[in-house]
């Protein structure tokens, strides 16, 4: 079973990166749908609603991208946990637990990218395979 620990990760980088990507591409692709979010953060009090709506999303995007690759899985983690405390904190406070379950499991996701980072499936280890072939 301990053979098996390099690759833990994965499960875990694909279905955060997923649900990052499957979350925000309605956003990416249409701006009607970026107003929309727009809007709600300019319900909920947030500074600068558009450019946070921006940020926010295309973090969310870019961040899941990141996961799946396996590249900058620790710095794409550190800039999900904050995207996830404010999202918990000006938003989900006050919600029941199942709605504000999927902000905690991307927070705790990653939390873990910080703590473990990239395993030995990703673009990371591909790229320091390649570096250690090539001396």
């Amino acid at each position: 079973m301990m053979k098996l620990k390099p690759y833990a990760d994965l499960p875990i980088r694909l279905t955060v990166g997923f649900h990052l990507i499957y979350g925000t591409q309605d956003n990416i692709f249409s701006w009607d749908r970026m107003i929309e979010f727009r809007n709600f953060l300019e319900a909920f009090g947030m500074p600068f609603p558009l450019f946070s709506a921006v940020i926010s999303v295309y973090a969310q995007f870019f961040c899941g991208i990141l996961f799946i690759l396996g590249w900058k899985v620790k710095e794409a983690g550190l800039i999900m946990i904050f995207n996830f405390i404010v999202a918990i904190l000006l938003v989900h406070l006050d919600d029941p637990y199942p709605t504000i379950y999927p902000a905690i499991s991307m927070l705790a996701g990653a939390t873990f990218m910080i703590f473990y980072g990239n395993g030995k499936i990703s673009v990371e280890e591909w790229i320091k395979s390649k570096k250690v072939t090539n001396q």
